[in-house]
């Protein structure tokens, strides 16, 4: 009976792909006049919604950006917050179009879950962040055997966590909630000794705690977590549309197509930039995409270009102040490279 049961449940998830992808996403996405964008709950820097209710981070501008190159205009997406259970039915089941939600891209959400992952948008790994004044003396997460750490459930964070204290033969109690803000609550009010997730976060978690200052985010990186968007499989259309602007924002980069320019850049005369641009003689690079021939132009003027969109809301520009490392170009020593657009 309980082999009968998992493939019901497996027969019902592969219902919901095929009858989501029944008609093609585009198609769908054109005929309601937005994008449905899947974000987290609220994460600093990612997608989280400012004073006025406005979705703001790296994960929301890169569905801004899709909607862009779709309609022109990077207004024309709505988000739905999810948490780390809801996040993959949410996009399975046709809820949303894109899952753009601070998302780790791993072999079985690639290939059991159904999901195509278009790119990483923000290289990052696993930390560990402290109260300082309860552990002083504490530098080091080998120095952690027997703590509480405070992790959310239904995520790799949670099995990274498990290996990494066990391959370093320690012990520890997890203290485990489903959503985020219930992690940060647990931890802030000393629930328990350690938080654990994607170290970006940690830094973004931070700035809200009662006193940020008394925490510190521990050097240890113990694992790899490649974030980026996913869509679901079955609809290459789609998944070249977000794919490409993915690569769109990073070319804009290394070619100097800033938001500030692009219009002066569309008369440049250099031939790759009339290419990317859109401008180039008989083009059919955007319509054989499926979306216009300016769509990279739409796309840079909605959210600049991937420097941009980085340093505003993780980078330099942001509370957050986390450096390029490697995110960083492929040309200054960074992993962000993309295929040419021709």
């Amino acid at each position: 009976m309980k082999h009968i049961a998992i493939g019901i449940l497996g027969a019902g998830a592969l219902g919901l792909m095929a009858s989501a992808a029944s008609a093609t996403t585009l198609d769908t996405v054109k005929a309601k006049g937005f994008i449905q964008c899947g974000v987290s709950t609220g994460l600093a820097g990612f997608s989280a919604p400012d004073d006025k209710g406005d979705w703001q981070g790296i994960d929301a501008d890169f569905c801004r950006a899709v909607a862009a190159a779709v309609f022109g205009d990077g207004t024309k997406v709505k988000f739905t917050p999810l948490s780390a259970k809801e996040r993959f039915t949410a996009l399975q089941s046709g809820e949303v179009d894109i899952l753009s939600r601070n998302t780790t891209w791993t072999i079985n959400r690639d290939t059991a879950l159904g999901l195509n992952f278009v790119g990483t948008t923000y290289y990052d790994g696993q930390g560990f962040m402290i109260n300082a004044k309860k552990l002083p003396g504490v530098n080091s997460a080998l120095q952690l055997s027997g703590a509480a750490v405070c992790v959310q459930s239904g995520t790799t964070t949670e099995l990274n966590l498990a290996d990494y204290f066990k391959a370093n033969k320690m012990e520890y109690n997890p203290v485990v909630f489903e959503k985020l803000e219930e992690v940060n609550a647990a931890y802030d009010a000393g629930r328990c000794d350690v938080y654990t997730t994607d170290q970006s976060g940690l830094y973004g978690i931070r700035l809200t705690l009662g006193s940020p200052a008394d925490h510190v985010v521990l050097p240890e990186i113990i694992s790899k977590e490649p974030l980026g968007p996913a869509v679901r499989q079955g609809d290459d259309q789609w998944y070249h549309i977000v794919k490409w602007t993915y690569f769109a924002l990073l070319d804009a980069e290394e070619l100097g197509i800033t938001k500030a320019n692009v219009d002066e850049m569309k008369n440049s005369p250099s031939p790759e930039i009339k290419r990317v641009l859109g401008q180039e003689a008989d083009t059919k690079i955007g319509t054989d995409l499926g979306v216009s021939n300016d769509w990279v132009v739409n796309i840079v003027k909605a959210v600049g270009n991937y420097g941009e969109m980085f340093d505003r809301n993780v980078g330099s520009g942001s509370p957050l102040k986390i450096a390029r490392g490697i995110n960083a170009l492929w040309t200054k020593g960074g992993l962000q490279y993309a295929p040419p657009i021709r």
